[in-house]
């Protein structure tokens, strides 16, 4: 094990045990999700899909990625990984037939006493509805990646490039609280690479203007994403959030100031980082709206790399 592996092992833990008391104590969550099936069944948009996890242990979340893949006739790789750390299984879906991959993740799990709406079943949400309608350039694979044990220190993703080739891979997009704003932010991109470039191009034709409808920010210091298990091999690999533009310079403020920032949320904490990791993350906090813009940025970012 090395010591990259063993500090995230300690921080996943630290995590998952300081969301279990700290949910606890405030009564934890209270949500009675729909039956699987019955979300199946109905309405195939993004938030509509959400419910899939919503409010449910991580074992009938990881369950319930697979269960809609199979009823969907979607066909999908899994990997079942177990170590000291954690077990779980991560999902595969390829789009496409290109040598070329852009690969999309969206982590299925949540921490211990919260519903895990935002964080991070929306953006599970987007990726389910995006795969059946991707139009995909015929020089390029979508990968779409659901991971476990993301809260255990990005464990799954680890699991997943220990094993895959990541060669071919030409840039990482992982979706971190996609479901509340109306601005996004891709972030961890401290260096330029011809993919963040790409990813900031698909944005602008959209409308959007840098700093406004989007934002790029660097390597942040206390919050990760499983992008980092990529970008740890050597490829460009960025998270991807969606964010509320007049909570954009307070957010930036929240990140980037650790240690000031945990005094400071004691008392208030930005959106949407309110209902971070909290029993509050729940559905009806997410907006459609935001879920929609996520996935017309991953349409155009798709369209940029053919």
């Amino acid at each position: 094990m090395s010591l990259r592996d063993l500090r995230l092992y300690v921080r996943g833990r630290i995590n998952s045990q300081l969301s279990r008391v700290l949910n606890a104590r405030g009564g934890g969550s209270t949500v009675t999700p729909p039956p699987v099936d019955a979300v199946i069944a109905g309405d195939r948009a993004p938030l509509a899909l959400v419910r899939l996890l919503a409010g449910r242990p991580n074992v009938e979340r990881e369950a319930a990625v697979a269960r809609y893949l199979a009823a969907r006739g979607v066909g999908f790789a899994r990997q079942r990984f177990e170590t000291f750390e954690g077990r779980g299984e991560n999902f595969a879906v390829n789009v496409g037939a290109g040598q070329r991959v852009l690969l999309l993740i969206a982590h299925h799990d949540a921490v211990p006493g919260s519903p895990g709406a935002n964080d991070n079943a929306a953006a599970v949400g987007i990726l389910l509805h995006l795969l059946e309608r991707a139009r995909v350039p015929p020089d390029l694979r979508v990968r779409f990646l659901f991971t476990a044990c993301e809260e255990l220190g990005y464990l799954g993703a680890r699991a997943w490039v220990r094993e895959a080739e990541v060669a071919g891979i030409a840039g990482v997009l992982s979706l971190e609280l996609c479901g509340i704003g109306d601005s996004l932010a891709v972030w961890d991109a401290g260096d330029e690479t011809p993919f963040l470039g790409r990813v900031r191009g698909a944005l602008e034709t959209l409308g959007l203007r840098r700093d406004v409808g989007y934002h790029v920010v660097g390597r942040i210091p206390l919050f990760g994403s499983d992008h980092r298990a990529f970008a740890a091999s050597g490829v460009p690999a960025y998270g991807l959030t969606v964010i509320p533009s007049t909570e954009a310079e307070a957010l930036r403020r929240f990140v980037f100031s650790p240690v000031r920032s945990a005094l400071r949320s004691l008392v208030r904490r930005p959106v949407p980082f309110d209902t971070y990791h909290t029993p509050r993350d729940a559905v009806a906090t997410l907006d459609p709206r935001a879920l929609a813009l996520v996935g017309r940025a991953l349409d155009a970012v798709i369209a940029a790399l053919g």
